[in-house]
């Protein structure tokens, strides 16, 4: 039924809410894009037909609850019990028996798909009592995982379009504005512009036309949080873009999403068609006489269609290439219109500020970095998922307290943040509070809320080679000092990983990289130097390794590396042999072995699962003396 005034939505409000709590036991099943890739689809479905098999619908008022992302992707299939919080971790359709029988008969605990401490291997039952979720502050993820995205009334309940509402008919666009204003709000995408200050400047341009837009072309390797968001709950989106397009006078707006995301695609077009079916989209929103409608874009994957002037000819049907940044999308933005971008993280935001107040969001952060950020923890952390914190919590508080530490305990080397124009920060900065300023002053920046973490088998000059081919092939070449130095940097770093390094090499890298920051077009060739400027900062040694003496000190390079079996701890346990892809160790088991170094193919595979720590590597062809061996040696 249509909401057509506020009372009407209070209404609607309250009966969603009792339809929540008549709820005596609800099962939420995650079924974000990397649970159902582990199969969620599948025990969410036994859930539903053993229930329904069993009568436990009626009988005990249990439901099956399909949610967005939960954030602890590594732990998936994700399943929670509640009211008692009860999380289970890699679920499969064969375990559900065991938890209706167990958890929802008797009360008691499947102890063996609980969560445990990777550091004390102790169970964990409760959700709120993982590390993993008791050190976040969520915000812009706020009801993700406990809400079916796919279900307005279940948004309704936990407060979606409340902050709508109360800028509808509490506030003028201008005291809007100054809310967010008051808030701190700054764009989560990576620039971290004022929003108050670019949507005040959009009410002022001139013209009855005007825009604003949702960039969700997350394409960032290691990157998931926006897709994640418009999967879990796409109702927050559309509730700060409506309040975005009240406050700076638009009526028309668009949701621009890679069509690599089609789950993402499927909850938005749903949560459109339902909101717009309610009243809370289209004409006469609630009853205040606003109008305002959505659309969604889909992007064809292309990564430069992130900047926001691409993003803009994208949608108009152009190739996706960007302008000079002299034009402000708030005076000439999509159609030569005024516009305003903001990505998901910040359009999420905004609702939950409209609620609770501007100063509220910004009594969490630093003071200039106010309120929380979404991160993608991904790469060699013992805990990977989605996460959200305030504003100046350390790079340690995260990778050791929310990451649990460094896979297999290995020594810390590096996190990179920002995606593929980021920057590589090492061990000594882990301390750093996460903040805009501060990771930028340090080579480094907040950009989209990837978080990279690597360990001391990682090579610095191949992390930043990998980048730079990234974005090589990503360059939409329309400037030269984009599209040419990042070909002319990328051959200078295959010479170095392949053990063609020429003294002078760095040199001539700087100079590129100065060049491309004075020259590129827009930021996409400005910020492509900063893995590399971040890199030669922390690790110039490593690039100084490769070409005085033509080795990896991390044995990643393999041209540059060759291993060997040191003979007397070898004890022939043979999982050399298992992992070696292409069978170059020979020896039988319980007996010492060895590598074949006419078939070795340099992989490492070997060294990183040797139990008895015997596999060294050294420069190929080079000395008797190991560059760097396990700790143990």
């Amino acid at each position: 039924m249509r909401i057509a005034s506020r009372q009407h939505f209070e209404e609607a409000v309250a009966a969603a809410r009792d339809r929540r709590e008549a709820r005596t036991r609800d099962i939420w099943v995650c079924c974000g894009t990397g649970c159902l890739a582990n199969g969620s689809a599948a025990v969410a479905e036994a859930f539903r037909s053993r229930i329904e098999a069993e009568g436990l619908q009626t009988g005990l008022g249990v439901y099956t609850k399909t949610t967005g992302c939960h954030g602890f992707c590594q732990r998936g299939p994700l399943v929670v019990i509640q009211p008692e919080g009860i999380l289970y971790t890699r679920v499969q359709a064969r375990d559900v028996p065991e938890i209706l029988e167990k958890t929802i008969g008797r009360g008691e605990v499947v102890e063996r798909l609980l969560y445990r401490d990777p550091n004390t291997r102790t169970p964990v039952a409760r959700y709120e009592e993982i590390p993993f979720y008791r050190h976040q502050t969520r915000i812009a993820m706020r009801n993700i995982g406990r809400l079916d995205p796919g279900d307005l009334d279940d948004a309704l309940a936990l407060g979606a379009y409340g902050g709508l509402v109360r800028a509808l008919f509490e506030k003028t666009p201008e005291e809007v504005i100054e809310e967010v204003r008051k808030a701190g709000l700054r764009g989560r995408g990576g620039a971290g512009f004022s929003t108050a200050r670019k949507w005040a400047a959009a009410r002022k341009a001139r013209g009855d036309r005007k825009f604003v837009l949702c960039n969700g072309d997350e394409g960032d390797p290691g990157a998931f949080k926006d897709r994640s968001i418009l999967e879990g709950d796409p109702h927050s989106v559309l509730e700060g873009m409506i309040i975005g397009a009240y406050a700076v006078g638009a009526h028309e707006g668009y949701i621009y999403v890679r069509d690599e995301y089609p789950l993402a695609v499927v909850h938005v077009q749903k949560a459109i068609e339902d909101a717009r079916e309610r009243g809370l989209l289209g004409r006469d929103i609630l009853g205040s006489g606003f109008d305002f409608d959505l659309r969604v874009s889909r992007g064809g994957g292309a990564f430069v269609c992130g900047e926001s002037s691409a993003l803009m000819r994208s949608i108009e049907g152009k190739v996706g290439e960007p302008r000079a940044k002299y034009i402000h999308a708030s005076d000439r933005g999509l159609f030569d219109l005024p516009t305003v971008l903001n990505n998901v993280e910040t359009w999420a935001d905004v609702g939950a500020i409209l609620t609770h107040g501007g100063e509220w969001f910004a009594a969490y952060g630093t003071a200039k970095s106010r309120g929380t950020k979404a991160f993608s923890l991904v790469g060699k952390v013992k805990n990977t998922g989605l996460i959200e914190l305030p504003m100046g919590e350390s790079l340690r508080r995260i990778i050791f307290d929310i990451g649990g530490g460094i896979l297999k305990d290995r020594p810390f080397k590096a996190v990179q943040t920002g995606g593929p124009s980021g920057g590589c920060l090492p061990a000594d900065r882990l301390d750093l509070p996460v903040d805009y300023e501060v990771l930028t002053e340090n080579g480094s920046m907040m950009g989209s809320g990837g978080m990279i973490v690597m360990d001391d088998r990682t090579c610095m000059v191949d992390v930043a080679r990998y980048f730079l081919k990234f974005l090589s092939e990503e360059s939409c070449g329309k400037c030269v000092p984009c599209r040419e130095g990042l070909r002319q940097m990328l051959h200078i770093f295959d010479d170095l990983c392949e053990g063609r390094g020429r003294p002078g090499d760095i040199e001539r890298i700087e100079r590129l990289a100065r060049g491309m920051q004075l020259g590129s077009l827009c930021e996409l060739g400005k910020s492509a130097p900063n893995p590399v400027l971040s890199t030669l900062r922390y690790f110039r040694d490593e690039y100084e390794a490769h070409i005085d003496r033509k080795a990896c000190p991390a044995g990643i390079c393999r041209t540059l590396t060759t291993y060997r079996i040191i003979e007397d701890p070898c004890t022939g346990c043979h999982q050399c042999t298992k992992v070696c892809p292409v069978e170059a160790i020979e020896g039988r088991p319980r007996q010492k072995h060895r590598i074949l170094p006419e078939k070795c193919i340099s992989c490492g595979s070997c060294y990183d699962v040797c139990p008895e720590n015997c596999i060294e590597f050294l420069p190929r062809g080079g000395r008797e003396e190991a560059i760097h061996g396990h700790a143990d040696h």
